[in-house]
């Protein structure tokens, strides 16, 4: 019993050390934001990385997502509503939860873990250690420029993969649901919120700066060579989506 009790501590103040290592790390990107300016180049490499080439995978996500939506939002209304309410009820959802969300977790899937992967694997062959020798620091270098452009990249990418799956949901609507063009999109009009997608764009921020956060955190604290960049990259991705969705349901209860 004394033996659950040690183990059960060490975890939980393993936890909240955890979390003032990540607390801290965002107080130090946060003060290198001053360095913006000087970090142009470094920022419009990672938005490159993050943003442009993730447009192929976020297609495919999201267009079938739309589909998916549309199936599932016709099996609820029909015997309750018309189907000429499928556009303005699959638009809300994809706008409000399923574009924000799934881009998020895959971002987290893609870049989350190739950022613990990139900086876990520069800890483990000490480049790390010889940016801070020739005083360059590693936050302003690595994990700033990454930060920046998650939170900037996110919001668009959610824009882009919103369009992608409402064209999806359309796609199935009329050719599999009969329902028209016209009758589609002035139901998605009809019901569009500009609340639904600022609340949308606002959750996209916060879950590419968990991403990216985690990622850096990850990175830095890696050890034990190969094996150890591979459990970074693990850990980077699992945390990432388990947050996404955690702190998904507290932007709802607590903001929206």
């Amino acid at each position: 019993m004394i033996d659950i009790f040690q183990r059960l501590g060490r975890k939980i103040l393993n936890f909240v050390q955890e979390i003032g290592q990540v607390t801290n790390l965002l107080v130090e990107i946060i003060k290198s934001f001053s360095t913006i300016p000087k970090s142009k180049k470094l920022i419009l490499f990672q938005m490159e990385h993050i943003g442009v080439n993730s447009l192929p995978l976020v297609s495919i996500i999201a267009i079938f997502t739309g589909a998916v939506a549309a199936w599932q939002a016709a099996y609820q209304l029909k015997g309750i509503a018309p189907l000429s309410f499928l556009g303005g009820s699959t638009s809300r959802a994809i706008i409000t939860e399923l574009g924000p969300v799934l881009t998020g977790i895959v971002i987290a899937g893609r870049v989350g873990a190739s950022i613990a992967a990139e900086l876990g694997t520069m800890k483990v062959t000490e480049q790390i250690d010889a940016l801070e020798t020739m005083a360059i620091n590693p936050v302003r270098y690595l994990a700033m420029p990454r930060f920046i452009s998650s939170i900037l990249t996110m919001p668009l990418l959610v824009i882009f993969a919103d369009t992608i799956a409402v064209f999806g949901a359309y796609i199935v609507s009329n050719y599999f649901l009969g329902v028209s063009f016209a009758v589609f999109f002035l139901s998605v009009k009809r019901f569009f919120v500009m609340s639904d997608l600022i609340s949308g764009l606002f959750k996209t921020v916060v879950f590419g700066g968990v991403t990216s956060l985690l990622g850096c955190h990850i990175g830095f604290r890696t050890e034990g060579g190969a094996e150890g960049v591979g459990l970074s990259t693990i850990r980077s991705f699992v945390l990432s989506a388990a947050l996404i969705l955690i702190l998904d349901y507290f932007l709802w209860m607590f903001f929206f």
